[in-house]
């Protein structure tokens, strides 16, 4: 069966230093996955590499079969910080990536309703919560309708409570929506909670050290006593990349 996203990454380097090598990595649609691992092994250079947003590397990625050699609506990318405009009300931050011409008013609202901003479309962003300002983000994320969401560590700058409303958020809307999600956390506990699959990248170490696969079912309990093992295995695989 062929994987709906295959990346096989030969060389990737920014000038003398090379950031990966030898990446082959597989998505079943439909997954989540996870990446995590030691700062400046890659996980956000992959992403931008999937997206689109940076074509010099050797390799290739492709999305249900087909190439991928720039940007693409299929592709939705949402990034550490809301990066809204800030003279655009939320409806217009929403819609602002749109190719399409018609009246965008009616998928704009049940974007807002979906993220549970009903009442905002008409707001700026200095008028919106740290929290708020990231599901205007995951909105505008999906207003091209992406078959595929990336993710870079976008709930790392909100309070735990926010983070946690964020990650049901994003759970429910990737279900609903048949979604297939690559995201990178520095967070093993987000990653145990959302994840299908886990993968700890190590660029000295071929550049995948580990997976983990998490056949537990929808909805989860954080503080479910089957996710600790699998904790204690991603701890032991990062102290031996000298992650810490």
């Amino acid at each position: 069966m062929i994987p709906f996203l295959s990346v096989q990454i030969d060389e990737k380097r920014y000038g003398e230093h090379q950031i990966l090598q030898r990446l082959r990595l597989d998505v079943r649609q439909g997954e989540i996955v996870n990446l995590i691992g030691a700062s400046g092994c890659g996980k956000s250079t992959l992403l931008s590499i999937i997206a689109g947003l940076d074509p010099h590397y050797q390799g290739k990625i492709q999305l249900a079969g087909k190439d991928i050699t720039g940007t693409s609506k299929e592709i939705g990318f949402i990034f550490q910080e809301p990066r809204l405009f800030p003279w655009l009300s939320v409806a217009e931050n929403i819609a602002f990536d749109s190719t399409q011409s018609g009246d965008h008013e009616a998928a704009v609202q049940q974007l807002l309703n979906e993220v549970g901003l009903d009442n905002y479309g008409k707001a700026l962003p200095k008028q919106l919560s740290g929290g708020q300002a990231q599901r205007v983000a995951i909105a505008r994320g999906l207003f091209s309708r992406p078959r595929l969401l990336l993710l870079d560590e976008p709930f790392s700058a909100v309070d735990a409570f926010t983070r946690m409303k964020l990650q049901d958020l994003l759970v429910r809307i990737a279900k609903e929506h048949a979604l297939t999600v690559v995201m990178v956390t520095h967070d093993i506990d987000e990653a145990l909670y959302l994840s299908d699959r886990i993968v700890l990248l190590d660029h000295r170490a071929g550049p995948v050290r580990a997976t983990f696969a998490l056949s537990l079912p929808w909805p989860r309990n954080r503080a479910q006593a089957t996710l600790s093992p699998v904790k204690a295995e991603i701890l032991e695989c990062l102290h031996a990349a000298h992650a810490f």
